[in-house]
């Protein structure tokens, strides 16, 4: 690098540290009296008595005072502990070598190990593409789930929320997706998961297969809600810059709820008024600023699938509300049908591709509009069926749903073995619909 490139990078550097000091501490905060500091700006909290100090982040101010939130716990934390601005917000390290990794929210990895020191730096909030510098979506990605690729075509670059309560399935369905798509890398958030379900995730529902092309970050339910939320914003930025690199990238968030009540802890500690279920103003000014930076730019794309956990299987509630209006279509996996077996538990009349009638050739969409509507006769008449009350004969359109019901659902399920391409997919929808007319 030329002296002239330093220069500018060399003016603004500070020739002085600045320092304040711990006041008190009140649940999950700090307040200190200075450092001179700004929102999101991470300091150092020099512990007494030991050479040791935690990080810390400026989440808001009180009066003259400085209120900070910390990335561990606020063990050890006293009245006069030494406070240290670095006077820049969050960085993660980002390169090829963190492809197979597991890192944790700050971008270490969780094995112990270190990132070579040359790997270049990226903040972790970061705002979204100019909207006029996205180009339109206009080619469909591989996901590897039949369903999906047929019924619910995604593009390169779309969002999509997937929608479901707790144990319907929504891990083994990203552990398919990371496995089958043809995308360039995969970023993996687990934000908020249960300790032991982060291992068996990488072991099981991704496997070796999948973790050769994916990038795992990994915040557990038992962290402060700092490190939890930061999680979603440091994969996110991992995948921007593989996205500025070229390349197609494949983001999975699990789940975006969790990212939401994270962001509520922090808001109500600060103070913030809590308004619909307890959620702070923050969260719902935070998710879009979180799911608008995927998606596609001039460089790359990053196609990103949300998962949003529903209390109560509640399709309505504001976080599910809130992020079915942000992205690009929605899946929901419905516990009925996996009641019934049916896995991948894909409801497929209650989700929508809204990209995919621009990306998809005119069979193609005849034939998933057919599935659609032979699917919806049968359940809308299905009480009636089971129970005898229906006479073959009474209507053409029951009676041509109840023939091809069978073979619609064989088509619907999916082992996790399996690894349908695409164009395998479509075809084996056309090919439901031109046997002729049935007897």
């Amino acid at each position: 690098m030329k002296v002239k490139q330093l220069i500018p990078e060399i003016a603004h550097i500070s020739s002085f540290k600045r320092y304040g000091k711990v006041n008190r501490v009140i649940g999950m905060m700090i307040e200190s009296r200075g450092p001179q500091a700004s929102i999101g700006d991470v300091c150092y909290i020099h512990l007494k008595d030991t050479c040791e100090r935690i990080q810390a982040e400026v989440v808001g101010f009180k009066d003259e005072h400085v209120i900070l939130m910390p990335y561990t716990s606020v063990r050890y934390i006293g009245p006069g502990c030494i406070v240290e601005t670095t006077e820049k917000p969050l960085q993660v390290k980002v390169g090829p070598e963190l492809i197979g990794q597991a890192l944790d929210s700050l971008g270490n990895p969780l094995d112990g190990t270190s990132l070579p020191s040359y790997l270049p730096s990226v903040l972790t909030e970061q705002e979204p593409p100019n909207p006029l510098q996205r180009p339109p979506i206009s080619e469909p990605i591989e996901v590897g789930v039949r369903a999906i690729d047929s019924l619910l075509t995604v593009g390169k670059g779309q969002r999509i929320g997937i929608f479901a309560g707790s144990g319907v399935g929504k891990s083994t369905l990203m552990g398919m997706i990371a496995r089958n798509t043809n995308a360039d890398i995969n970023v993996i958030a687990l934000v908020g998961e249960r300790g032991r379900e982060v291992r068996e995730f990488i072991e099981r529902d991704l496997g070796s297969e999948g973790l050769r092309n994916s990038i795992v970050v990994v915040a557990t339910s038992d962290q402060p809600p700092l490190l939890r939320m930061k999680a979603a914003y440091t994969a996110t930025s991992i995948a921007e810059y593989f996205r500025s690199q070229g390349l197609n990238v494949m983001m999975m968030m699990d789940s975006v709820t969790r990212v939401a009540m994270a962001q509520r802890e922090i808001g109500l500690a600060v103070g913030e008024p809590p308004t619909t279920k307890g959620y702070t103003p923050s969260v719902f000014a935070s998710l879009p600023r979180l799911l608008e930076r995927t998606g596609t730019t001039e460089q790359g794309s990053i196609t990103a699938f949300y998962t949003v956990l529903v209390d109560g299987d509640d399709m309505n509630e504001p976080i599910a509300d809130t992020v079915r209006g942000i992205v690009d279509g929605h899946i929901v996996l419905d516990r009925n049908l996996a009641n019934k077996g049916q896995y991948p538990a894909i409801n497929v009349l209650k989700s929508v591709s809204r990209v995919m009638n621009h990306i998809v050739e005119a069979n193609h969409k005849i034939s998933a509009e057919k599935l659609r509507l032979l699917l919806s006769t049968y359940i809308e008449a299905e009480d009636l069926i089971n129970i005898g009350a229906y006479k073959r004969g009474s209507s053409a359109e029951i009676d041509e749903a109840i023939l091809y019901y069978p073979e619609l659902i064989s088509f619907l399920k999916q082992k996790t073995s399996e690894h349908p391409t695409l164009k395998d997919s479509v075809e084996i929808l056309k090919q439901l619909f031109q046997k002729g007319e049935r007897t």
